[in-house]
């Protein structure tokens, strides 16, 4: 075999593993326990929106970057600009930032696999413009996933440590579900509840529904919305990924 009958083969295979959907986390609420292959990068450049009556806080946009540092350990950090309008007022800037490390505990041949993803939320956004919590949170999550085909599901329970004058801690229980029409495409719907995180705040229960297009094995396309289903709350999600 010469060297350009080499290449072309092992482009096939390259270009076979990665049209594979790498679709998992966003642009869903609930996370997934699937790490970022060692030495690989994620990158994303988002916006999540909810709009609650007349208050609409969005973050415009925001930056996520995941990297595989070790064998199942991903690192994680979200730098996001943010926009808020409620009766309070309105203001646009920098909101909290969030850094993580996902591991994955468990990861079997027939596509179960188990993790944790510990995340921290640093008060680098003005609390007083609602563009920060004011205090340091902590996410103490744990995700299980399993794989049949196209067909794969995931979801977890995780506890959020929310201090602050009138804040509670809460929890968050998510599911999510999703299947892969073709290497182009995939489609998914998650539901989730979140017990109340303030003392004149609600528990809350809702649903998105979205997927995934993949241009090509680096460039992708993300998309969610959704609903509170007891508030006349709604959700969205829109995203470029780029994985190398």
């Amino acid at each position: 075999m010469n060297r350009l009958n080499i290449f072309l083969s092992f482009t096939s295979i390259f270009l076979a593993l990665s049209l594979e959907p790498a679709f998992a986390g966003p642009p869903f609420i609930t996370d997934d326990p699937q790490t970022v292959d060692l030495g690989h990068w994620e990158f994303y450049v988002s916006s999540q929106m909810n709009f609650t009556h007349n208050d609409v806080d969005i973050t415009a946009p925001q930056i996520e970057v995941n990297y595989g540092a070790a064998q199942n350990v991903q690192v994680h950090i979200i730098t996001p600009l943010g926009y808020v309008k409620t009766e309070a007022g309105k203001a646009y800037g920098y909101k909290d930032t969030e850094v993580g490390v996902k591991l994955r505990l468990i990861n079997t041949e027939d596509g179960f696999m188990v993790g944790v993803f510990p995340i921290a939320e640093f008060p680098t956004g003005v609390k007083s413009n609602q563009l920060g919590n004011g205090k340091t949170q902590l996410y103490l999550p744990a995700w299980i996933q399993k794989s049949w085909g196209k067909l794969q599901t995931y979801g977890g329970l995780g506890y959020w440590i929310n201090p602050g004058t009138g804040n509670k801690n809460y929890v968050f229980a998510g599911w999510q579900a999703q299947y892969d029409f073709s290497s182009a495409f995939t489609l998914g719907g998650e539901v989730y509840y979140k017990s109340r995180d303030s003392q004149d705040a609600v528990n809350s229960a809702g649903f998105n529904l979205g997927g995934n297009i993949n241009i090509n094995g680096l460039h992708h396309i993300l998309f969610s919305f959704g609903k509170l289903i007891s508030l006349t709350s709604y959700t969205g999600y829109l995203g470029y990924q780029l994985t190398i």
